[in-house]
Formats: structure tokens, sequence, C-alpha cells
């Protein structure tokens, strides 16, 4: 597993962005683990999780494309965030935009914050965590009805490695109905492999009664190949 995403685990723990316990996803699931990007909360916090998100992005989608697209409201500030950090790290100037959740009526009418999106414009999608695709459903026709435009990509903090709405995984299903690229910083995998059974700052994240839960959530949610 490379370096970056090791960090990443310990830095989303470190920020209590990852949490264990009893949870109910946005798709109703009961979980035992839970992402919240809503807990990042300081400039410096912001700063490296932008630098995560750039690197996933170069890694999968390289930067020949134009706009960075946050979905309300969590999307706002990661959409800020990574491409601060594709400036900073990469010299590459991405436009960022996202969608208010109402339309604004005065002043700088519209429905977008940010940059517009114009025909032709090569779009990739930030989001903090996708479980059953259900968010992409609502971002992909606000971005579609600003031109002739075609989202390339969408990027997660966590792919959680579940099925969508039907037997695949939602990211499996997402680029299969959309035609988009998915990719994520680090997947559930990664995370339970890094943290099962090894200390980290005096405790074990993930002892063997958390790691029978999660994979009892898996045995249930989990992709059936």
């Amino acid at each position: 597993m490379e370096a970056y995403k090791k960090e990443f685990i310990e830095f989303m723990v470190d920020c209590q962005v990852l949490k264990f316990g009893d949870f109910v996803t946005k798709s109703g699931r009961k979980t035992p683990f839970f992402v919240n990007t809503g807990f990042y909360r300081t400039g410096a916090q912001l700063r490296r999780l932008g630098q995560y998100y750039a690197e996933a992005i170069n890694n999968k989608f390289g930067l020949g494309f134009d706009v960075l697209f946050g979905p309300a409201y969590k999307g706002i500030p990661l959409s800020v965030a990574a491409t601060i950090a594709i400036s900073e790290k990469y010299g590459q100037d991405i436009r960022y935009c996202s969608n208010r959740k109402e339309v604004k009526d005065h002043g700088d009418k519209g429905i977008l914050l940010g940059s517009p999106i114009n025909d032709g414009d090569k779009v990739v999608i930030i989001e903090d965590v996708t479980t059953a695709g259900t968010s992409i459903e609502e971002t992909l026709p606000i971005i579609k009805a600003q031109g002739d435009v075609n989202p390339i990509g969408l990027v997660v903090s966590v792919d959680r490695m579940e099925r969508g709405k039907g037997t695949k995984s939602a990211l499996s299903e997402i680029e299969e109905k959309y035609g988009l690229k998915t990719t994520a910083i680090v997947t559930m995998a990664e995370v339970v492999e890094h943290l099962y059974n090894k200390e980290y700052k005096g405790k074990v994240v993930i002892d063997d009664k958390l790691k029978a839960a999660i994979d009892a959530y898996y045995e249930q949610y989990g992709v059936k190949e």
C-alpha cells in the first residue's frame, strides 16, 4: 500500500472523520463504520485533505480536465481544497464549481458557485463517500444542464466497497450506468488492512470484535461475485 494511503487512513482517525460504532447511511443501511468529512474543521486539516485528493485525482485521471465539481454542501470545501492543492503541487490551474441547494434569484443569479461550466468542459466530480450512488443521480443532471458537458470521473475519499442498488459495487454501477471513471483515496479493505489488530497511538482501532462486525456488514451488503 502506498505511503500516502497509510497516512490518509491515520489522518482520518486523528480527525475523527472515520468512526466506528452504530450508524445509518444516507441509503438507510445500518453500518459499523462511518466516514464524515464534516469533521475536517481547520485550515491545516483541509490543506492536507486537498493534497490527498489531488494525488488520487492525478493518479487516476491525470490533470487534463477543466473543472472540479463539488456537490453542495460537503463537496464545496472539498472542491476548493483539492483545486488549491493541485495548483500548489502540480502547477495546474483547475477551476472549482459547486451547486447551491436553492437557485439564487438576485445578484449572481443561478444555481452554481465558483466557475461556470462551459460547453466542452471536462468535469471531475469530487465527493466524500458513495454508498449506493444516491447523490450522483442528483448531481449529474445539474452539471449536464449547464451545456454540452460530459463528466469524465468521480473521486471519493473512501470506497466503502459495498453493493449499490444491484449486485455490483456502487462505484462499478456508477461507471457502467454513467460512463464515469471512479477512484478513491483509499478503500475500506485498505483501511481494515492497515488498522486491524495494530496499535495506533497506543490503541487498537479495529479489534477482533469490530472486525467481526465489519465482516458481517459485508456479508449483507458486500459485492457478491
